[in-house]
């Protein structure tokens, strides 16, 4: 029998939202539900009573209610949630205005900077006032390019205030990367920091910006942010410094009351077989599932001190955010977790209190590795929750914490992604934690193991489905019209169930263990990787003929493993393996920089003309390949068996 690592203690369990939340369900439904997984068995059979009760329990702020909580449950996709209802989501982050410390702002190297909730929401008008007069309206997009501060939070909350859409990404990227995103969706303002800081190093935007502005016509005004140092505007053209765009006046915002569905976020998928695709997240599912999320599965109350490791390129930002709604203290951090040492964002746990930890699998294996021992180095009496996602997290790391970290906390590993904005499994204040599983499944998220016949299976690996409509599943990708790419994306492997392409298993205590990506999608360190960024830079090589990128499972993690065929003569040296590596860096993330790039000579085809990245990341990790008579040149596999090379 499995032995639990931790159980929550009576007095965790008495105050605990699930267990408000129970009562609620008693007291309006007439339902009794003893546990956890009772509450959760109502919830999928319950469906619209469930999310009504969210919708109360949550206190959505709203000018007009719903006509119904939902229209027709068979329908997925296409199902519509709380028609008739009119909401700003902005407003209900900035429902609380009092002196309480809304943010909490650490960049790598700096001082800690703080801004209570009465000053988010004065910044928030003023940038609504400028943003207004210059015409901004329901629907234009508003991106950002910057890094984790809280200018990015005022610039969303004061395009979403009017009904625009906002999107970021990392100023990490490269032009390419930031081009290949927000050129299909064009914007109309941009903003971005000068430049950021990593590892003790400064890097420059403005010439990304330069780039940016060359290519995307529709950018009608960058908004500059001064952070590491007070940028020239000179060769910026449409560019202005963000504190001179602030309008002056002072009143109240004016919050478009606008439809529960109305977009209010462009996400962006990994782009494994072309540019990435454009995911829009509408604005009452995005809050009501982050509300259910934060209150009940994190257990997020006001007086909460909540941190999230990410950047504004990872859905995990826009989740953090949403904790603005519960009026707790959320702090940011910008630059790398490691420096000065490996210790520095426990050291920031204790300065501020932090009760919430959010981090990646990667980030706590690579702090075990470097032998840090935080529970011995830092006062951690606030922590109550840690919580990891991005990639599974390893047995061994579900020891490391309790051993070294703190053995009186939630450790929640979490799992959902950048499709819903959310999670489908996750943790729960009510539940123990086992070492190297997930604690639970969401609630009202009808979450099975399909196996490859379609039939639902426990204590047995197979393909993470939902076979229920829930209201954050994505409104429609853009330039999409008849949702032919929405559709092939999660509904046509099980007709009338969202498809994820996790490897997965439900267990028999009610957890679930996953296994990691099912399909071609690169995940080292837990940040999801297409290869398609990769392939388009080895196109313009003269020296390459074809390539291949996969991830192969190594130490608890994934790291990137490109091949090349190189063409005619051209042989793999080690001045162009630099070349290669720095053109990565450059055009994409430094997470995208392969582990090895190895020389092969042929690349798998479908007789449909695709690359079969599947087919040998099986083949890597000698596993049997079952489907060659869909190759046109199968026999091009035997080269990836047992090379060496991927032994070391």
């Amino acid at each position: 029998m499995k032995k639990p690592l931790w159980v929550p203690g009576e007095k965790r369990r008495q105050e605990a939202n699930l267990t408000a939340f129970m009562e609620l369900v008693a007291r309006r439904k007439g339902v009794k539900v003893a546990d956890y997984h009772e509450l959760y068995r109502w919830s999928i059979e319950q469906i619209p009573d469930f999310w009504e009760l969210i919708w109360e329990y949550g206190e959505v702020r709203h000018s007009r209610s719903y006509d119904r909580i939902v229209d027709d449950l068979g329908k997925m996709p296409g199902c519509r949630w709380f028609e008739g209802a009119r909401l700003n989501f902005a407003e209900n982050l900035l429902r609380f205005r009092d002196e309480r410390t809304a943010i909490i702002f650490k960049g790598e190297g700096r001082e800690l900077r703080k801004m209570t909730y009465g000053e988010l929401y004065r910044e928030v008008f003023r940038l609504s006032r400028a943003m207004k007069a210059e015409g901004i309206k329901p629907g234009d997009r508003v991106a950002g390019f910057m890094p984790n501060m809280p200018e990015t939070i005022v610039a969303m909350l004061a395009a979403t205030s009017l009904g625009a859409i906002w999107s970021s990404c990392s100023p990490d990227f490269g032009v390419q990367g930031a081009l290949d995103r927000f050129g299909q969706i064009e914007p109309r303002l941009l903003f971005s920091a000068d430049g950021y800081y990593y590892n003790g190093k400064r890097f420059d935007s403005l010439e990304k910006m330069k780039g940016l502005l060359e290519r995307i016509p529709s950018i009608e005004k960058v908004i500059l942010v001064a952070y590491t140092e007070k940028p020239d505007l000179a060769g910026l053209p449409r560019a202005v410094h963000y504190q001179d765009f602030l309008a002056e006046e002072k009143g109240e915002i004016q919050f478009e009351q606008l439809p529960f569905d109305h977009p209010v976020y462009i996400l962006y998928s990994s782009g494994t077989t072309g540019v990435p695709k454009c995911i829009v997240h509408g604005a009452g599912g995005t809050l009501l599932q982050h509300l259910k999320e934060l209150k009940l599965h994190t257990d997020l109350k006001r007086e909460d001190v909540i941190f999230y490791f990410t950047t504004c390129g990872w859905m995990m930002w826009n989740w953090l955010v949403s904790a603005l709604a519960v009026g707790s203290t959320l702090v940011l951090y910008d630059g790398s977790p490691f420096y000065p040492e490996p210790g520095e964002l426990f050291r920031l746990a204790e300065e501020v209190g932090i009760s919430i930890f959010g981090t990646s699998a990667r980030y706590l294996a690579s702090l075990e590795q470097a032998g840090e021992k935080p529970g011995r180095r830092f006062r951690l009496e606030s922590l109550k929750t840690i919580l990891s996602t991005g990639s599974p997290l390893s047995v061994e790391s579900f020891q490391y914490v309790y051993r070294d970290i703190k053995e009186d906390v939630c450790l929640s590993s979490i799992s959902g992604g950048t499709d819903i904005v959310s999670c489908f499994v996750l943790g729960s204040p009510l539940l123990p934690v086992y070492p190297g599983e997930i604690q639970c499944r969401g609630l009202g998220m009808k979450v099975e193991v399909f196996d490859e016949q379609g039939r639902s299976v426990v204590n047995q690996k197979g393909e993470l489905v939902c076979t229920a409509p829930f209201p954050s599943m994505p409104i429609y990708f853009w330039n999409d019209p008849d949702n032919k790419k929405y559709r092939s994306a999660y509904f046509e492997v099980y007709p009338g169930a969202w498809h994820h392409g996790d490897y997965m298993e439900i267990t028999d205590t009610g957890g679930v263990i996953i296994y990691g990506r099912s399909d071609a999608t690169l995940n080292p360190g837990g940040v999801r990787i297409g290869t398609a960024e990769i392939y388009r830079l080895m196109e313009t090589l003269p020296e390459v003929e074809d390539s291949l990128v996969v991830g192969q499972d190594w130490k608890n993690d994934q790291r990137v493993i490109l091949f090349l065929k190189m063409k005619d003569e051209n042989q793999l040296s080690l001045e162009l393996e630099k070349k290669i590596r720095d053109l990565i860096r450059k055009n994409t993330t430094p997470r995208h920089v392969p582990a090895k790039i190895l020389p092969i000579g042929d690349i798998p085809y479908t007789i449909n003309g695709k690359k079969v990245e599947i087919a040998v990341r099986k083949v890597i990790h000698g596993e049997e390949v079952k489907n060659k008579e869909a190759l046109a040149n199968p026999e091009a596999l035997e080269l990836y068996r047992d090379l060496p090379q991927l032994q070391e």
